[in-house]
């Protein structure tokens, strides 16, 4: 396909420092919608749509018909708007096939009956095999699985367009984090160098950006700007030397302040827990004691 029916609009949201994508084939304007947020304000417990919505008005502007709504992994760092835009678009919520070990791993932290999750990849309407290949109008997607930041993670090219969820972030920012449950620093480096092996001139689109040293927001690099600049693996880094980088780094990290209402809430496909008997639906958040 050529280039000219290809567009893609982004969309971002500061507070989690978010990218998300409409990716339309504009020659018959069918889109995929890639990570959408649902907003959370965590100190009022209250959820959401101004991101969403605005999906929905350009998307709407467009006149376009939304085929995939794309999640590249159960985040942890926002809350998914998937099953929002598909109870308004009607368009499937996708997802790599490691979602079932993401739902396992999560069932048991949050104590999740068999009448809340079965861990089987429930509350998504597809999962993607590694290299399964869909359309999006005369679109040619293929789905790559990438996986060490979590087990699910997967990342999708569309007509030379990459893109990588958390697994990579801007070259002067490096890679993602191992640390959760199912991550594993020795993976997500093999993961890289599969993305490595795709042509130079393919683009990157960023699921993140936070912006180090102070500099502009950037969401789109290559895979040759990665090979030669990411400051955790570039070309020819050894995978001992990045697993030691990366595993030193993640040390360093805190916890992701969303992580609970994220992870909850985004192994569902973005349904909200169940309301209760009193009209209210509840996050649970695990207690440490020391």
């Amino acid at each position: 396909m050529s280039a000219d029916k290809l567009h893609i609009e982004m969309f971002f949201d500061p507070d989690s420092s978010t990218f998300s994508y409409v990716v339309v084939d504009t020659g018959s304007a069918s889109a995929a919608i890639i990570d959408p947020v649902l907003n959370y304000d965590a100190a009022a417990g209250e959820v959401t749509t101004l991101d969403a919505d605005k999906m929905l008005a350009y998307i709407a502007a467009n006149k376009l018909s939304v085929q995939w709504i794309l999640e590249t992994h159960a985040h942890a760092d926002h809350l998914s708007a998937a099953d929002y835009l598909h109870r308004k678009t009607g368009a499937p919520v996708a997802i790599g096939e490691g979602i079932k070990k993401v739902q396992h791993t999560f069932k048991l932290v949050f104590n999740l009956g068999d009448d809340e999750l079965l861990a089987k990849g429930d509350y998504f309407h597809k999962l993607f095999a590694d290299n399964e290949c869909f359309n999006i109008g005369s679109l040619t997607a293929q789905v790559l699985n990438t996986p060490g930041h979590t087990n699910d993670s997967v990342s999708y090219l569309i007509a030379g367009n990459l893109f990588v969820g958390d697994s990579l972030f801007m070259p002067d920012a490096g890679t993602a984090r191992c640390d959760f449950p199912g991550g594993d620093a020795h993976i997500l480096y093999r993961s890289v160098q599969r993305i490595y092996q795709l042509p130079d001139e393919t683009k990157i689109y960023m699921c993140h950006d936070y912006q180090p040293g102070g500099r502009e927001l950037k969401y789109q690099t290559s895979v040759a700007e990665q090979k030669a600049q990411n400051i955790h693996v570039k070309a020819g880094t050894p995978e001992q030397e990045f697993v030691q980088k990366r595993e030193a780094r993640d040390k360093t990290l805190a916890v992701p302040r969303l992580i609970y209402p994220a992870v909850q809430v985004n192994i569902r496909g973005g349904q909200l827990p169940k309301v209760e008997h009193n009209g209210v639906s509840y996050i649970k958040i695990p207690l440490k004691q020391r």
